[in-house]
């Protein structure tokens, strides 16, 4: 990778060696509302998987004497959830609560006093049914959020049975035995089941991407450095935000800053990306010394009269075209310390330190040292989202050349500005806005895409204020 490719990169790129975090996710009471839906139509679904076992028994009904039944074949017909809410509860998670559900059953009967026998189907509609649960969520071993439920209540407030077929007028006298027996089974089943819907959210909490490729050199780690933090208005997850050369993470030597994310309730979901990430990125690629950019003749546009060669060097340094004429040149810019990030309001800055060495092409393709040059430089991004990635722009904002070592004798280092200017302008910079433009990753969910975003440079942070929408 070029040094200016890294830099089109580490001007995306948001951060962590503590338990501070890198990224600072935020989900606010109208992502939980979203929430809400989502976990409502789960928890239906799962209500229609109540099933109640046939059972039977006897009573004595005045007028007629004992009575044997059974009723079998129990099925759901429908379910309704009318009225839900979700609150955030202060340390722990959310509490869910659900009043005026009703859910409507189908099943046979079938009855036995004295000498007769008698069967047939019946109704049954479950009305002013309550449920509420507490819901923590937490972080499991792979810095994956997690959620478990933590208490639940459910009420049935009426069951009712309405016989149909036989003699069924004469049997829903003693219905009202049987609906209290339907009602205690109807109660067991629910808490279990608001438990199994809970935990079946986990496998889609297990997608967060907490280990994400960037590209072949290296990946970015999302996992949770600490529990969520659970406030009456929101849930914040720290997740670390690092880059890491894949398949070998080693710390930088330097640590995030503490993010703070400013009060605004207005999109669901809330991203801080901090420029501790850019810097890790900068660690990751400079250590694994592929920031390098090299520079040939065939790169500059062809009605140039800038060319890479012996000639147009040597009207600058005539001991170049003295000792090397006629000879194609490269130019090998590299990193020599770790590339540095800023963000400020509105302005993302990037500065590296590296070297531009110009070497003379031999007519047997070997390389022959000309000179080395110290190269300060600083670019300017513009960042935008593309899909569920961090993408952007460069522009160069200024560099400054002074000369390191020399086999060509001493030389006036700025009459090579303009020849530098228009590398840098128009090579390296769009090559690096290609690279740019690919991005890298934010933190997700699987099928989980961004609605109504906007993207904010602050101090130290980018902001991204979101709606999401999960498809599938």
């Amino acid at each position: 990778m070029s040094l200016y490719c890294w830099l089109a990169l580490v001007a995306l790129v948001p951060m962590t060696l503590s338990t501070e975090p890198g990224v600072k996710v935020r989900l606010t009471a109208k992502g939980l509302e979203y929430g809400r839906q989502l976990g409502m139509a789960a928890l239906q679904e799962k209500l229609k998987a109540i099933r109640i076992p046939d059972f039977s028994g006897k009573e004595r009904v005045s007028g007629i004497g004992k009575v044997r039944y059974s009723l079998s074949n129990i099925n759901i017909k429908s379910v309704g959830l009318p009225t839900s809410a979700v609150t955030l509860v202060a340390g722990t998670g959310v509490k869910m609560s659900i009043t005026g559900a009703f859910i409507s059953l189908h099943g046979n009967w079938r009855v036995k006093y004295l000498f007769i026998r008698d069967s047939g189907s019946f109704d049954l509609d479950v009305r002013d049914l309550s449920i509420s649960a507490t819901i923590a969520v937490g972080r499991d071993a792979t810095g994956h959020p997690t959620v478990s439920s933590a208490d639940c209540a459910a009420n049935v407030g009426s069951a009712r049975v309405k016989f149909h077929g036989g003699g069924s007028w004469l049997y829903n006298l003693f219905s009202k035995y049987i609906n209290r027996a339907l009602q205690r089974a109807m109660e067991k089943q629910i808490c279990p089941l608001v438990t199994k819907a809970v935990s079946d959210m986990n496998p889609r909490l297990q997608t967060l991407n907490v280990l994400a490729k960037v590209d072949k050199h290296a990946e970015i780690e999302y996992s949770m450095v600490s529990p969520p933090a659970v406030s009456a208005s929101a849930i914040d997850l720290n997740l670390k935000g690092e880059f890491y050369n894949i398949g070998n993470h080693q710390e930088p030597p330097f640590s995030p800053k503490a993010i703070s994310l400013p009060p605004q309730v207005s999109n669901m979901v809330y991203i801080s990306l901090s420029a501790f990430t850019a810097n890790s990125a900068g660690f990751v690629y400079n250590r694994a010394g592929i920031l390098t950019q090299d520079v040939t003749d065939d790169m500059i546009p062809r009605l140039s009269p800038i060319r890479l060669n012996t000639r147009t060097f040597g009207v600058f340094i005539p001991e170049i075209a003295r000792r090397f004429p006629g000879l194609m040149m490269k130019l090998v810019v590299r990193t020599s310390k770790d590339p540095f990030v800023s963000f400020e309001p509105n302005s993302m800055t990037v500065n590296a330190t590296g070297t531009v060495t110009a070497y003379a092409i031999q007519p047997n393709a070997t390389l022959t040292s000309l000179f080395v040059l110290n190269l300060e430089t600083s670019v300017s991004a513009q960042v935008f989202l593309s899909g569920m990635r961090l993408a952007g722009a460069v522009n160069l904002n200024r560099f400054d050349l002074t000369l390191g070592t020399s086999s060509v004798g001493q030389f006036r280092v700025k009459s090579l500005d303009s020849i530098f200017e228009m590398v840098l302008k128009v090579v390296v910079i769009p090559v690096l806005n290609v690279q740019l433009a690919k991005g890298y990753p934010l933190p997700a969910l699987r099928n989980m895409n961004l609605l109504n975003t906007q993207l904010q440079i602050l101090k130290d942070n980018i902001l991204i204020a979101t709606d999401v929408q999960f498809t599938g």
